[in-house]
């Protein structure tokens, strides 16, 4: 059994600590891991599981690789789509890459940003589906409902298939307040938790039935596919055809081997603030509080503080997010709707919706302190043995001051070592590269000047990471 872990979505209902090019499932939102971390842990133990195939945005494969290696773990393939196109294309990918082995592996397929607190239960449910994977249904987890939840889309029970499964009678959206308490109380409908056990020939062949374009689409972008480094890069242009369609509208619905096996095991997609509220441990008055955060006769509020200290005084129900370039203040009772101000800050053009102040990369992470007319200044950060890419800027300059490290510079034909409380200029036009070929982390403040500073400037001769 393969577990396929699909990397893709933005999180925008967390937004601001989850953004586009650094979304929920590489944060740490529950304990110290990220949840592509837990997501990969709660697989250890379950017989015969091999490494996983991730799938992801090409643009967070580093993070992907990372996170993984943090945790001591491996994949046997890093599958990167280079646009996204919904889950059933990305699981025809991770689908074919399965098959090329020669073998017909169970897929396990799951989301990288979901929380579940009981692993015991979830390994449990994964056990008792096999038996119907391997007779060729296509089995999803059902969770069971714990309350009239408006926010999930419903699976309705059919026919008993064998023991603790049954035939999926019918897949619904996510209903109204007065039709989910009425799934309730009739006992029938599970919540619709995006998990899934079956073949991988099995999900080819009834894809291929009912979607044969993404079949199609996929096949001729996996055919042309590029292995890079530890990831695989399918072709451009094939998959750009593939139609943006979620698995469950394109196979599951008009499968006729549909089963669902419930699953009980503090399941949540952590798809929102409120989400994130319920799950997490509550002081005293209900408050959820990380950070530096002082509180005054205020109740049932999550307050999450990045970089200063935050106060509240005699309110109830909110949200409050404050990172370091953006805050956040919202009704507990509305957060579903927070991603309405990602679409207004997209439509203006704002990096806010997209990507953080401290943004990483495969060599470590730059934060943007301050930035003016022409002027910018960063803090860069370097592991050891990494270095930039070499590289030039048609419109700026850098001045480099080492804080604490020791950097190895080409600046044009020449190479320099400069230690703490040194620095160098870099003038505009002139090919450089920045390494650090030491044991601890490069740290240092550059200050770029110039008539345009955006990080699309950059021309790049040679980099190791494959960035173009």
């Amino acid at each position: 059994m393969i577990p396929v872990i699909l990397c893709g979505g933005t999180g925008s209902r967390l937004w601001p600590l989850s953004r586009e090019a650094y979304p929920k499932q590489f944060l740490p939102l529950i304990g110290g891991e990220t949840m592509l971390q837990a997501t990969v842990r709660r697989l250890e133990g379950i017989q015969q599981i091999q490494a996983p195939i991730l799938v992801c945005n090409e643009e967070h494969r580093f993070a992907a690789a990372e996170q993984l290696q943090e945790i001591g773990r491996g994949a046997q393939s890093i599958l990167l789509e280079p646009c996204a196109r919904n889950t059933a294309p990305a699981i025809a990918l991770a689908a074919l890459a399965a098959l090329e082995s020669g073998a017909d592996p169970l897929l396990l397929v799951l989301p990288a940003d979901h929380a579940v607190a009981d692993v015991a239960a979830f390994q449990q449910a994964v056990q008792s589906a096999l038996a119907l994977a391997e007779q060729g249904h296509l089995v999803t987890f059902g969770i069971v409902p714990t309350r009239a939840e408006t926010g999930y889309g419903y699976i309705r029970r059919g026919d008993v298939l064998a023991g603790n499964a049954w035939k999926v009678a019918e897949f619904v959206e996510k209903p109204n307040a007065e039709t989910a308490e009425s799934y309730i109380a009739g006992g029938e409908h599970s919540w619709n938790s995006g998990m899934f056990l079956f073949r991988a020939s099995r999900y080819l062949e009834e894809l291929g039935q009912h979607r044969v374009d993404i079949l199609a689409a996929c096949r001729s972008a996996y055919k042309s596919a590029v292995r890079d480094l530890d990831f695989t890069r399918v072709d451009r242009d094939a998959f750009a055809t593939c139609a943006d369609e979620s698995v469950d509208y394109a196979v599951m619905e008009p499968t006729e081997s549909a089963a669902v096996v419930p699953m009980d095991a503090g399941w949540s997609d952590v798809g929102s603030w409120q989400g994130l509220w319920e799950l997490a441990e509550r002081d005293a008055n209900e408050n959820l509080l990380q950070g530096d955060v002082l509180l005054e006769d205020s109740e049932r509020c999550l307050v999450r503080a990045e970089s200063r200290l935050v106060s509240l005084l005699g309110v109830k129900d909110l949200v409050v997010v404050d990172t370091d370039d953006a805050l956040l203040i919202a009704d507990q009772q509305r957060v579903q709707e927070v991603k309405k101000l990602v679409t207004k800050l997209r439509g203006q053009g704002r990096s806010e919706a997209q990507r953080h102040r401290k943004v990483y990369r495969p060599w470590g992470y730059y934060d943007s302190i301050d930035a003016g007319p022409r002027f910018q200044v960063k803090r860069i950060v370097v592991k050891p043995g990494q270095q930039l890419s070499l590289q030039m800027h048609h419109h700026r300059a850098e001045h480099w001051i080492v804080v604490r490290g020791t950097a190895k510079v080409t600046r044009g034909e020449e190479e320099v070592l400069i230690t703490e409380n040194q620095s160098t200029y870099i003038p505009l036009g002139v090919v450089h590269r920045l390494e650090n070929p030491g044991t601890i982390p490069l740290e240092l403040i550059e200050v770029q000047s110039g008539s345009y500073l955006g990080e699309d400037d950059i021309v790049r001769f040679d980099d190791e990471y494959g960035r173009g």
